[in-house]
């Protein structure tokens, strides 16, 4: 459990976290395969998910200004890509619109989430200072600035800025530096043991997990401070209306 009147500080995840509810985005590109219908087994998905992050993460095809939905497009295209390239998908009339069917509910799917979180946000921040920590490909500013997210944080780490990426401890570190508060005042919030929870605790960070479906690499009797299932209970975590 967290002495919440000891904390005076919050770091935020955000891939996974706000964006998605605790569900890993995987899962939710998948779901929106199925409903595009898309006409591949989850395997060959899962291939094409790894095959497009591996490229992003050493290629510059995210730009700074990027919006979410750019972002999207432009990881989706590559899955596809990889789909057609390796004989899981045939090119045919409906291919064409896979990628702006996915990206779009995808997107939807994102923005109402934020919408209803956003009130979670605005109250934190007027009672903690807050940082985001985040993995992302160079563009996270330009994403919180089109849901309207990028007020509510005084400073952001990004691992494509400043050089670090989960689960490296270091870009915690960070994060309660620019806090300029000492680590066990800060609680850092997050959806994925092994990334969030694992390296906060080793900078002496308190923490509250976020346990969503997750991308099936955290271990099942994993644990942190305080568990939640579902965005919205941070209102009684912190105790705001």
């Amino acid at each position: 459990m967290i002495d919440i009147t000891k904390i005076k500080g919050i770091i935020f995840d955000y891939g996974g976290t706000i964006d998605s509810n605790g569900k890993h985005w995987a899962e939710v590109l998948w779901e929106a395969y199925q409903d595009t219908g898309v006409p591949v087994s989850k395997e060959q998905f899962r291939e094409a998910y790894v095959y497009a992050e591996r490229y992003l993460a050493k290629n510059p095809v995210i730009k700074p200004e990027d919006t979410f939905l750019d972002l999207l497009k432009k990881k989706i295209d590559l899955q596809l890509k990889y789909l057609v390239e390796n004989n899981f998908l045939e090119i045919n009339s409906k291919t064409n619109t896979y990628s702006l069917a996915i990206s779009g509910q995808c997107y939807n799917f994102a923005r109402n989430l934020i919408s209803e979180e956003e009130i979670v946000l605005q109250k934190l921040h007027a009672k903690y200072p807050m940082v985001l920590v985040s993995n992302f490909y160079g563009n996270v500013s330009a994403v919180l600035k089109d849901f309207g997210l990028d007020r509510h944080f005084d400073r952001i780490i990004e691992s494509a800025v400043v050089g670090v990426r989960k689960p490296d401890p270091a870009i915690f570190a960070l994060g309660v530096e620019a806090l300029s508060l000492p680590a066990n005042e800060v609680v850092v919030i997050g959806d994925s043991h092994t990334k969030d929870i694992i390296p906060a605790t080793a900078n002496g960070c308190k923490t509250i997990w976020l346990k969503g479906l997750g991308w099936g690499d955290d271990d099942p009797e994993a644990t942190a401070d305080v568990v939640i299932t579902d965005f919205m209970e941070l209102k009684s975590v912190f105790q705001i209306d």
